[in-house]
């Protein structure tokens, strides 16, 4: 059948040197994800395969004996001993490195979840999906968007084993009575499960992958997922400590966004943070306190919930709060109250656009007063184009004085480019309130803000620890800092030793 290719490339895991080919296939309308193990001939594979066969189930059967992680690591290497002498029976004068890729492939595939252990270690994907033993694993890369792989997991038991280990490690179950789980793994990647028959076809398990290096801004502009004069306007905001909400659907990008919009903060200020699941990372010059709630344990003991949290943070001197994401009335209630108070606030709200969050905030279930919106700065949605996988902000909307938005920028498709829709008037009458800046003033510092930030895109600065030192430069050292920014000149990052 006649194929295409699309992508190739190489990655590794635990010196296990891995291809992937991305291809697609006349007749075929998802294209395909192929990953194959280099350097190993058909034959190899094959005893490779009768020997994990042999050693699958006892090494299994003493791993899942312990809860946690607990001396797991020396099973693995008391294992590994074991399968040294195996292989160098099975195969006459193999070298060192190969003894060790076949130990180390066997024990991979062999334990947590076999090989969704591969995928996982590509920084493409961000979702990983397992829908049942009939059909193929599914990947959601960053480039190309949903993929069928070459992996599939014939035996409905062990995807239900798989859903197993990952509760156990976090303490929760999943069962016929319990068929639905929600987990993560010790690498913070987010982990759904559910069991047949609520899952009609089969067993499933959906991984949403934690960005091991955070969004930057950097990235955003570059990406083209923001505009620079959005981010100059939001910074400002920032900046002036007005509360923003970030809405848009399920992966849009709201969560990256949040940890974009961290690298604006100042660093004399206290900044306290609350999450289901740990995804947020802000500089180290940041004065940051994470917190995370906790589910209740098997006997419905030891809950502490997100309004818990919220409720305590207000007892924290916080500066600034960031909330991962509101979905309950009465979380919300304490969200725009503690901004009614004084408090910038920053967190995410599910909603395609402006419109539909403003509708979803002040009408049943939740059913906030308008005059509450108004301790809002702004709306930003994020927006991810289900065809081209690309995502973009979509609109930025200030709150008026009686609730009402008021559209400031807008997402054009066609330009694939931001179009102003209205001049901000509540943000310049606030900044002019508490600061004593003129119209005139704003909008040359949202120039200056353009400035720094075209500088750190063609300085290509992206790692969030710099960004962190030059946005604290920028509140304490300015002048210096728009020096370089105005010359083009590098930045040079602080020796921590002197």
């Amino acid at each position: 059948m006649e194929t295409k290719s699309i992508d190739s490339y190489k990655i590794e895991v635990n010196k296990i040197p891995l291809e992937i080919h991305i291809y697609s296939q006349k007749g075929q309308p998802v294209p395909f994800y192929y990953l194959s193990l280099l350097n190993l001939t058909k034959e190899t594979k094959r005893i490779i395969e009768r020997i994990r066969e042999d050693l699958i189930t006892s090494l299994s059967f003493e791993l899942t004996k312990k809860k946690s992680n607990e001396g797991e690591s020396e099973i693995k290497e008391q294992f590994k001993t074991k399968l040294y002498g195996i292989i160098k029976s099975q195969f006459s004068g193999v070298d060192e490195n190969t003894t060790h890729l076949i130990a180390n492939y066997i024990i991979v595939t062999s334990l947590g979840l076999a090989e969704i252990e591969f995928l996982l270690e590509d920084p493409e994907l961000e979702e990983i999906v397992i829908n049942n033993s009939k059909s193929p694993v599914w990947v959601y890369h960053k480039k190309y968007g949903w993929l069928k792989t070459n992996i599939i997991f014939k035996d409905e038991n062990k995807i239900r084993h798989f859903s197993t280990q990952i509760g156990r490690k976090v303490d929760k179950g999943i069962s016929i009575l319990e068929p639905l789980l929600d987990a993560h793994l010790e690498t913070g990647d987010r982990v759904n499960a559910t069991l047949s028959p609520i899952t009609s076809e089969g067993n499933t398990i959906t991984i949403r992958k934690f960005a091991k290096t955070p969004w930057t801004i950097t990235s955003f502009l570059e990406n083209k997922t923001l505009d620079f004069s959005a981010a100059a306007l939001i910074w400002q905001a920032m900046q002036f400590e007005l509360s923003v909400l970030i809405v848009g659907g399920t992966g849009s990008g709201k969560t990256s966004f949040l940890n974009v919009l961290s690298n604006f903060f100042p660093p004399n200020q206290r900044i306290i943070s609350i999450e289901d699941t740990r995804e947020l990372k802000l500089p180290e010059t940041l004065h940051w306190v994470p917190m995370q709630s906790r589910l209740p344990n098997p006997e419905g003991k030891g809950e502490i919930t997100m309004l818990d949290c919220m409720v305590n943070t207000l007892r924290m001197r916080p500066d600034r709060i960031i909330v991962g994401e509101v979905r309950r009335e009465k979380e919300l209630e304490v969200m725009f109250e503690a901004m009614h108070t004084g408090h910038s606030v920053y967190s995410t709200f599910h909603a395609s656009n402006v419109e539909e969050a403003i509708a979803r905030l002040t009408n049943p279930p939740i059913n906030l007063p308008h005059q509450l919106l108004s301790s809002l700065g702004l709306i930003v949605v994020q927006h991810r184009n289900r065809r081209s996988g690309k995502r973009r902000t979509f609109q930025v909307a200030e709150v008026s004085e009686t609730g009402e938005p008021s559209l400031i920028l807008q997402y054009d498709h066609m330009s694939d480019t931001m179009k102003q829709i209205n001049q901000p008037k509540r943000i310049l009458k606030t900044l002019s309130m508490f600061t004593g800046m003129s119209a005139r003033q704003v909008f040359e510092d949202i120039q200056e803000k353009i400035l720094m930030l075209k500088w750190l895109v063609g300085k290509k600065i992206a790692d969030i620890e710099t960004i962190g030192l030059i946005m604290s430069d920028y509140y304490t050292e300015k002048e210096d800092l728009m020096k370089l920014a105005r010359n083009n000149l590098d930045y040079q990052v602080p020796d921590k030793t002197s």
